[in-house]
């Protein structure tokens, strides 16, 4: 909603107006500005409109998902490194339904941009494997199923990364699932 510099501008000013308020003696109003304060710090890390998305993508909601990413117009410029990571990610998520060079082109970016968590990146990384087993190149998918075992530390993914192992056995005329 605001710009990443504005955040930080705001959150600076209900800070200091909190410090005018413990001088006065009003010390509940300081806490709940220095809370509020707290509000704007977060989301200078955490993009509201990500966040929204991806409670949209956990409900299977691509349109609604779009339309969140959608609402962000300058990414560059709005985002801090690890966001623009993860509004890859949201995107390579969706072209992955439709368009898998387009998806492998968002998850590399997301990839090389970063991401927070662990488990985010073994999941790009077994995407990654499944479009480059279905593009016939057998090496690099393994080498990703590796690398997003390596990620997997609460053993989510296990059972997908078995199946994609199997189907990369198989060979390239089935059709791999990885979700």
């Amino acid at each position: 909603m605001f710009n990443k510099n504005i955040k930080l501008v705001i959150a600076v000013l209900i800070i200091a107006y909190a410090v005018y308020q413990f001088i006065e003696g009003y010390i509940g109003n300081g806490v709940m500005l220095v809370l509020l304060a707290g509000m704007f710090v977060f989301l200078y890390f955490k993009n509201e409109m990500i966040l929204l998305a991806f409670l949209r993508l956990r409900k299977q909601d691509f349109a609604g998902t779009k339309k969140w990413l959608d609402r962000i117009k300058n990414p560059e410029a709005a985002l801090v490194t690890k966001q623009q990571g993860y509004f890859n990610y949201l995107h390579g998520i969706m072209a992955s339904q439709t368009n898998l060079t387009q998806a492998e082109k968002y998850f590399r970016k997301a990839l090389k941009l970063g991401l927070n968590m662990d488990h985010d990146v073994a999941m790009a990384k077994l995407s990654l494997a499944g479009i480059s087993a279905q593009k016939n190149r057998k090496n690099e998918a393994n080498m990703l199923l590796k690398e997003a075992k390596k990620l997997d530390k609460r053993g989510m993914l296990t059972e997908q990364i078995k199946m994609m192992q199997q189907q990369i056995k198989k060979g390239p005329r089935q059709q791999i699932r990885y979700r």
